[in-house]
């Protein structure tokens, strides 16, 4: 991608109201203050409007599928597990979570993440709603325990 206001070849931000990509705050700064960027914004949304006033996170990428991408109907049960918020009330956690939300390198993120045993206990809390564990696999569980 090049940046909307210099042309460098860039991937690093995006702008939040028309998510043109920029390389620096100079060019978002140029860029923002645009006619261009009114005109990608009011192009971006008619196009699409959130459901319930609920803007979506803007993303340089198109979300894909894979065999492990969890459907929407199942992540937004999240929302009401009550293990997972009080998970989300410890501030290590959330300091731990906005560090990989963040990071260069998601899958070393990740890694470093998973050797601690609070976001391990947030992992298999999210596991737990997404995809609960059957009978025989938490027999198996208390058997190896």
């Amino acid at each position: 991608m090049e940046c909307v206001s210099c042309a460098t070849a860039t991937n690093k931000y995006k702008c939040s109201k028309c998510l043109a990509p920029y390389c620096s705050f100079n060019c978002y700064k140029t860029h923002k203050e645009s006619p261009e960027c009114a005109e990608r914004t009011a192009a971006r949304q008619t196009t699409q409007k959130p459901k319930n006033n609920e803007e979506e996170e803007p993303t340089i990428y198109p979300p894909f599928s894979t065999d492990d991408t969890v459907p929407k109907n199942l992540l937004e049960k999240l929302e009401h597990s009550e293990p997972l918020r009080q998970l989300l009330r410890n501030p290590h956690l959330c300091a731990l979570l906005k560090e990989i939300d963040v990071a260069h390198n998601a899958n070393l993120a990740m890694t470093a993440a998973m050797q601690e045993p609070l976001f391990v206990e947030f992992a298999n809390a999210c596991l737990e709603v997404v995809e609960p564990m059957t009978e025989a696999e938490k027999e198996d569980l208390r058997l190896c325990s």
